[in-house]
């Protein structure tokens, strides 16, 4: 199943960036396919794996790992910025771009190719819990401190927060939807968040840009490396702290190791935070998170 989603997002991406070259679709094709799957494919997956969740206190560490990860994050962004003496607006995406990682767009489908249907609650958790809350928190206040905009209110927050519509789906799923509804509902839920990967891989594809000068290219190494590689290995013994095991751990820092959240790089771009560094970060990431993502699995395997 692993080789078959890997094959569909290579697959997927090329053909949007081949489309992208000769300009076959509109130039706001990309956001279309993204509303598709932030209104449709992904409340979908939430209804359809949610349900099979057993909630309990051994969540905890799924949902609060983010959290304190977006605290190392901006210990170590605020190291490297003194370090390498990076400008205002390079610290912030670098704050957004690494603390934010694609935990549903990529994160279901991914997990769903290299762990299988049973680990999708778990990513469920992880995404609805923590990165979401994130974005909608921290997120905001990152641009709004840096990009000179007002903080934004506490019940801007949560008037942000109630508008998405994946969490109305999560509050479906834990209230009235049963674990196994009737076949046709559970078929038609199945099919639509299959539709997630390649739907989100062809958006991706049609934005995706390489692109970078020199002066960016050591905010962009640093970022890949502490969300690729720092943050999931820091993810692991917080695991084992918070007594995680088995399918669990993984999915935890698996979640983890996922490229820039493509929505928080967006953010940054339409706020003018170093915009090319931005859709570098998500460009870079996903190509390498094709080979990041599978090697955590296999690490994974040996200590877990």
């Amino acid at each position: 199943m692993a080789f078959d989603a890997f094959a569909l997002i290579l697959a997927m991406l090329a053909l949007g960036m081949v489309f992208a070259r000769f300009r076959v679709f509109p130039d706001n094709a990309a956001d279309v396919l993204n509303k598709v799957v932030l209104y449709i494919c992904l409340p979908a997956a939430v209804l359809t794996y949610v349900p099979r969740l057993q909630l309990d206190i051994s969540l905890l560490g799924i949902m609060l790992t983010p959290w304190l990860l977006m605290l190392l994050t901006l210990a170590l962004v605020s190291l490297a910025t003194r370090v390498f003496g990076f400008e205002r607006q390079v610290h912030a995406v670098l704050l957004l771009c690494v603390a934010l990682c694609n935990s549903s767009f990529i994160g279901y489908p991914m997990v769903r190719a290299l762990l299988g249907d049973h680990a999708l609650p778990y990513a469920v958790v992880y995404d609805q819990f923590g990165t979401f809350v994130m974005l909608s928190t921290f997120g905001l206040y990152v641009l709004a401190r840096y990009s000179g905009d007002t903080p934004p209110s506490t019940g801007q927050i949560l008037l942000r927060i109630a508008r998405f519509p994946p969490l109305w789906a999560l509050i479906f799923a834990l209230l009235v939807m049963p674990a196994t509804p009737p076949s046709w509902i559970a078929g038609a839920l199945k099919n639509v968040s299959d539709a997630m990967l390649p739907l989100v891989m062809l958006a991706v594809g049609l934005t995706i840009q390489l692109r970078l000068s020199r002066a960016e290219l050591a905010p962009l190494g640093i970022g890949l490396l502490l969300k690729l590689i720092v943050l999931p290995a820091a993810a692991l013994p917080l695991s084992w702290a918070f007594g995680l095991q088995g399918e669990m751990l993984r999915v935890n820092v698996l979640e983890t190791a996922m490229p820039t959240m493509i929505t928080a790089a967006a953010l940054a771009i339409s706020h003018r935070l170093a915009p090319r560094l931005a859709a570098a970060m998500v460009g870079y990431g996903i190509v390498l998170s094709l080979v990041t993502l599978p090697a955590w699995v296999w690490v994974l395997d040996r200590v877990a």
